[in-house]
């Protein structure tokens, strides 16, 4: 390293501790030594010393330094082109062009900081990649959405990002997956689901107004996904109340005129030793007519004829009807303290209905589970405002991200012998009591319903 740039570096030191205002001009640290180089070669000399010095300090650090650099650079080619001429008035002119450079630079300062205070409090993550590569700035909400901070964040490039160790698995495989999609194929926006099931938005911006910076937001859609998802099953439940119609017409009926030739028939299969065929026919038979009826329900149930009920005496009934099948299946139904004077207006005859497929959903959950420990059904309610709360919660199996997406719809099912409708029964029934249903479940940790209602 030549003797003028170490010189040059201890003077940017100095500066940069002692405060631009508190600090005379720099030409006089660097002497007469600058009268024989030209002014091009003095803007290369600092361009290496602030390289030099940045790489030693914090992103954020190396950040004030840059802004302070610009006003000693400006200080020392104006001490270059009058200090050394020497004029009557040479301090004064010096004096005032040092004024109103502070005050360009604090103008200057003004400004970004309050764009850069909008940029800090937008409702999506920002990051900026600059033309090398390396990320030069990152907002507070893209440090949340990844569990860093910011700093640590600052001066990474893209393969550093992905090898991070303080962003998670999942997120490190969400950051390459985007590169080879965003950045190799210069797709400008891409829908992701993190492990948590939230849903984000990624837009890059690149081209020529950014000068070869690449801006990346990420934006958290997850509450509009839901809406989405809720229209989109509003919508196929309508379509399958125009199927259902004709369902009940075309195959019902066939299905009852079946069964009662069958019962016509009965006698003759038994003096020929084959009553168990007839069994087995009219078996098969009340089960397809059990899949129609709630297939039926699912698309439309009835109009509910709302009373006022107690909620402890309706959930009490409800754990008592599974209370000898949970014993079988070496499970513990519980049902924790509700307040006794606590009511809701709801169709008894549906609400049971949905409260039951929702506890045979948690058994047949811990009859799937290979936990050693006995499993365990809570059932509780609590008032939440103007509304109740029901929950029903398991330590089953437990559910991935894409099964409880699917969870409420028709004929979704994970079971070998279900069909796929008890749970649209539920939804349908609870919507139309003018309530919401909610799942939160993880693989081998169990699930809770959640069934929010009107109070009367």
């Amino acid at each position: 390293m030549s003797e003028l740039r170490m010189q040059y570096i201890r003077a940017l030191t100095q500066y940069f501790e002692d405060g631009s205002s508190g600090s005379r001009h720099p030409a006089s640290t660097l002497g007469a030594a600058l009268q024989t180089i030209e002014p091009e070669e003095i803007v290369h000399i600092h361009e290496q010393s602030m390289h030099t010095i940045a790489a030693s300090v914090d992103p954020e650090e190396a950040l004030r330094y840059y802004r302070l650099s610009f006003v000693f650079l400006m200080e020392l080619l104006a001490q270059y082109r009058f200090g050394f001429h020497h004029t009557d008035n040479n301090g004064q002119m010096i004096e005032e062009l040092r004024n109103v450079l502070f005050k360009t630079h604090h103008s200057f300062q003004s400004v970004a900081s309050k764009y850069e205070n909008v940029l800090q409090h937008m409702d999506s993550g920002i990051v900026l990649f600059d033309s090398e590569g390396y990320i030069s700035f990152v907002n507070v909400l893209m440090g949340r959405y990844l569990g860093v901070s910011r700093r640590a964040l600052l001066g990474l490039d893209l393969p550093g990002l992905v090898s991070y160790s303080g962003l998670s698995r999942s997120f490190r495989k969400l950051i390459a997956k985007l590169h080879r999609e965003m950045f190799l194929y210069r797709l400008r926006f891409h829908e992701v689901i993190d492990e948590h099931g939230r849903h984000f938005l990624v837009t890059a911006t690149y081209g020529e107004e950014l000068d070869g910076d690449i801006l990346i937001s990420v934006k958290d859609v997850t509450e509009f996904k839901k809406i989405e998802q809720s229209a989109y099953q509003n919508d196929k439940l309508a379509m399958l109340g125009k199927i259902a119609a004709a369902i009940a017409h075309e195959i019902r009926n066939p299905l009852t005129s079946i069964r009662g030739f069958i019962q016509l028939l009965r006698p003759h299969l038994v003096e020929l030793g084959k009553e168990e065929y007839a069994r087995i026919v009219i078996e098969e038979i009340d089960r397809a007519n059990d899949i129609i009826y709630e297939f039926l329900n699912s698309s439309k149930p009835s109009t509910p004829v709302k009373k006022e009920v107690h909620v402890d005496s309706l959930l009490k009934e409800v754990g008592l009807l599974f209370e000898s099948e949970a014993i079988l299946k070496g499970c513990d139904i519980s049902l924790s303290p509700i307040d006794p004077a606590l009511t809701v207006c709801v169709d008894v005859k549906q609400m049971k209905q949905a409260l039951l497929n929702i506890v045979k959903n948690s058994l047949d959950a811990i009859g799937g589970s290979t936990h050693t420990e006995r499993g365990m059904i809570g059932i509780s309610a609590v008032k939440q405002s103007s509304k109740v709360m029901i929950m029903v919660q398991d330590n089953g199996t437990g559910m991935d991200y894409h099964t409880q997406a699917k969870l409420f719809d028709p004929f979704f099912t994970t079971k070998l012998d279900g069909t796929g409708l008890g749970l649209a029964v539920c939804y349908r029934i609870i919507k139309n009591h003018g309530g919401h249903i909610q799942v939160d479940s993880d693989v081998g940790c169990g699930t809770r319903f959640k069934i929010s209602l009107p109070l009367c």
